[in-house]
């Protein structure tokens, strides 16, 4: 306040107030959580509006003649118009803008026409929700709603437009576009699993909350494969921190986890969690340049690179992720804050696509990819989709040209660095058809989820009124989270955490030996109607300890959960790996 207060506010103030008419403007921010740039758009006369995490900035209005001292300040990465336009003449292969042609960059189309599209493969997405309509009609089998929209006339919509978005990247069925533009695994279903509503906000909880209820409906939905395309900031090592912790209980349930490398740049150490996971398949984002040739194929700026804090060397693939088409979820919030991304193909009357970058988008690629992986080889764990892959990606390198001062003409292959692009970008075909049966190395050291949930809150942890950082006691019982509970004996006691469940027999060989793939395991009991009988679903592993008031009543599903109270912008620790749309 003292500063508003200063000579040199005042003045700013004052040329604000004679500096002309208002104008709508979109500000980008070097930092999410640099209160700088907002703060210089209240001395120059303007307002701060809709928060835009999605892009590490926000909208404002501010006097027109002041765009230039507002573009000049410190934070500030970018000030840009708020204009309605549309794209025209700018999709399709070689548009140089967007496009569409990731299947056949990834050879995704040449793995449907050998007869695998997904079919009979489900894919959870962790995310915003996603939108019914269009392409995406009949995709989703099942919808749950962690999110302040829960039990409104919202609930399990995607208001905000960032799940709809990867799902179509996933399973988009092309119907809108005759087919031009479809997702990964065509023939796989999805199940939705919101944790954000309009503003796109989100916590840690929620997220938890999230793989919890994957975990415990895997086999009821028939969930093998699960995309989670945001990310935390956090460093905390994998091997204590509680997300990282619930991230392998989840792979470790027979379950693909695919994350997005993060949007902080190809700097060392800016891989987001859960992607800093050893287990889970990190996947980093390329540009196409909307060529089916993968020879101009680059790395994307924007993609977050490794290794991580505990020194593993991520991400494991790169897939497309920039300037890539996938399905508009109209009305939301995304798409009303940026109609310039607004996608009509040809033969369609109104926009059915959006176009946009990021990392997210990226993951979504790779997780269709592992559906249509599964959907040929049904009895493949996840190392083993991991190790398949990861083989099947040839990495990316960079051609300069140069003409010398005689006109000889030198041509210089420079590999792209492994920390940005891990093995390379993905070829699903030949994972597809690949018979590779070994595993992906597993980790030496196993998460044990001891660290702080304030840690892996990282910029977004919870704060006293005085502005200092909540001790971990204190934010557990401001959000009746019970740690003992969660990460106690029902989760991360033996039966979960010890050696049946994460050891060598889960996680190592024996996963696909004689004990786990023999007829005791893979024939009748493991695949027929015992699966979902009184042996399995009854009430060992349904009943009250699983699925009763402990898990699914008030402490989970109530109002401490869903309540207004976590939606707010200083709940929001996690943020979608969306770069930028239009």
């Amino acid at each position: 306040m003292a500063l508003l207060a200063t000579p040199m506010a005042t003045a700013a103030s004052a040329a604000a107030r004679s500096a002309g008419r208002a104008v709508s403007v979109i500000v980008m921010k070097a930092s999410n959580d640099d209160p700088r740039p907002a703060e210089q758009v209240k001395r120059l006369g303007g307002h701060v509006g809709q928060s835009l995490p999605i892009v590490n900035g926000f909208g404002a209005t501010v006097p027109e003649s002041m765009v230039p001292a507002l573009q000049a300040s410190p934070g500030v990465i970018s000030v840009t118009p708020n204009r309605t336009v549309k794209v025209k003449g700018q999709y399709g292969a070689n548009g140089g803008v967007a496009s569409a042609v990731y299947t056949d960059v990834t050879k995704a189309s040449k793995a449907w026409d050998a007869g695998f599209d997904g079919t009979g493969v489900n894919v959870a997405v962790i995310d915003t929700g996603v939108d019914t309509t269009g392409d995406l009609a009949g995709q989703v089998i099942h919808a749950e709603d962690f999110s302040t929209e829960a039990g409104t006339a919202d609930a399990n919509r995607d208001t905000y437009g960032h799940g709809t978005f990867v799902a179509g990247m996933i399973a988009g069925t092309g119907k809108g576009s005759g087919g031009a533009v479809k997702g990964v695994a065509p023939g796989s279903k999805l199940v939705s699993i919101k944790i954000a509503g309009r503003n796109g906000n989100t916590d840690v909880l929620r997220l938890l909350a999230a793989l919890e209820w994957v975990a415990t409906n895997k086999d009821g939905y028939g969930i093998r494969v699960l995309n989670i395309s945001l990310g935390a900031t956090a460093t905390q090592s994998y091997v204590i921190d509680p997300l990282d912790f619930a991230i392998e209980r989840v792979w470790n349930s027979g379950i693909v986890v695919v994350a997005a490398a993060g949007n902080n740049g190809n700097a060392p150490g800016t891989i987001t969690k859960p992607g800093d996971d050893p287990l889970v398949i990190t996947v980093g984002a390329s540009d196409d340049h909307t060529t089916v040739n993968r020879d101009d194929d680059t790395v994307a700026a924007f993609s977050g690179a490794g290794p991580t804090q505990d020194g593993v060397m991520k991400p494991d693939v790169v897939a497309p992720g920039t300037h890539v088409v996938s399905v508009r979820s109209p009305g939301s919030l995304i798409d009303q804050l940026y109609p310039q991304a607004q996608v009509s193909t040809p033969g369609q009357t109104s926009p059915g696509y959006f176009k946009g970058s990021g990392t997210s988008f990226s993951a979504g690629v790779v997780s269709g990819e592992a559906a249509l992986i599964i959907s040929r080889n049904w009895n493949l764990n996840p190392n083993q989709v991991k190790k398949r892959i990861r083989a099947n990606s040839p990495a990316l390198s960079t051609t300069t040209t140069v003409a010398s001062a005689l006109g000889v003409t030198v041509s210089t292959t420079t590999a792209v660095p492994q920390g940005q692009q891990g093995q390379g970008q993905v070829n699903a075909y030949q994972a597809v058809m690949s018979d590779d049966l070994t595993e992906a190395a597993v980790p030496r050291k196993v998460a044990q989820g001891t660290g702080s949930l304030q840690a892996t809150r990282g910029a977004g942890a919870l704060l006293n009124d005085d502005g200092t950082v909540m001790t971990d006691a204190q934010a557990n019982a401001l959000t009746g989270f019970d740690p003992v509970q969660y990460f106690g004996s029902q989760w991360a006691g033996s039966q979960w955490a010890g050696s049946q469940w994460a050891g060598s027999q889960w996680a190592g060989s024996q996963w696909t030996g004689s004990q786990w793939a023999g007829s005791q395991w893979a024939g009748s009991q493991w695949a027929g109607s015992q699966w979902a009988g009184s042996q399995w679903a009854g009430s060992q592993w349904a009943g009250s300890q699983w699925a009763g008031s402990q898990w699914a009543g008030s402490q989970w599903a109530g109002s401490q959960w869903a309540g207004s109270q976590w939606a707010g912008s200083q709940w929001a620790s996690l943020s979608w790996a969306g770069s930028h749309w239009g």
